[in-house]
């Protein structure tokens, strides 16, 4: 049922853990209501909905949805809509991410990560983009410093990420001047399963200026600020990576 409101919606992907619950937290302690989605992470979204509605009833709703699912991106659009009738802020934050040996690549790998790293966002952007312009909202892709600098050894999550950028400024054209089109480009902060990548991950700790670890609240701030800030800002990059791409 389709409960109508005043309140700005942000609907955020992949929202269960990491940054994606982080930014699920910003962006509610800034006065918006939450669309949850996950995929497999039940519980943990679930208990985050539980914290965040303890704070402010009725104001977070989870959906469990399987990005890989295409042709359905529609009818989870409609779903994330029908929570208030309204979407204001569409985050496409899910992602899969681990390595693929070049000599090892094969099409089931090229198939999961393009479609949840890039057609998905395409396709959920697609779907969003009439209820986002009935309210001159945004999208904030997150994308990262990969798509600019491939990481070794993850050719096809480098290209998947390089496509997402290119879809952001390319969405940012051709949604204007309704709707505003950004990404956040993440460095080193809180890599999924840190522990399985360790020494890549802290090779890259090691590049930044700011020698140190990124928080999520670093990239959930920016998606706020891209959302919020200043709405002559479109078709724009943000890294947040501790100056990791100021080293060659």
């Amino acid at each position: 049922m389709t409960e109508h409101t005043t309140t700005k919606v942000a609907f955020l992907t992949g929202a269960a853990k990491r940054i994606g619950a982080e930014t699920a937290r910003v962006l509610h302690a800034a006065g918006m209501n939450i669309v949850l989605h996950h995929n497999s992470s039940a519980a943990l979204a679930d208990a985050l909905a539980t914290e965040l509605n303890a704070i402010r009833a009725n104001s977070v709703v989870t959906i469990a949805f399987d990005l890989k699912q295409i042709e359905r991106l529609p009818d989870l659009a409609k779903q994330a809509a029908a929570a208030w009738g309204r979407i204001d802020l569409l985050v496409n934050n899910a992602s899969t991410f681990y390595p693929t040996e070049m000599e090892q690549i094969d099409l089931e790998q090229w198939h999961d990560l393009i479609a949840v790293n890039l057609q998905a966002p395409l396709f959920l952007s697609q779907a969003c983009s009439r209820f986002l312009r009935d309210n001159n909202g945004s999208i904030v892709n997150i994308v990262d410093i990969h798509g600019d600098r491939p990481l070794k050894g993850y050719p096809i999550y480098s290209i998947a990420k390089a496509g997402l950028i290119a879809m952001t400024k390319s969405l940012a054209r051709e949604l204007a001047p309704e709707i505003r089109v950004n990404g956040v480009a993440p460095g080193a902060i809180m890599w999924p399963e840190v522990e399985a990548y360790g020494s890549v991950h802290q090779e890259i700790v090691e590049r930044t200026a700011l020698k140190r670890e990124g928080h999520p609240r670093d990239i959930a701030k920016t998606v706020q600020f891209l959302s919020d800030g200043p709405d002559y800002i479109t078709g724009q990059i943000i890294a947040v990576d501790g100056g990791r791409t100021l080293s060659n």
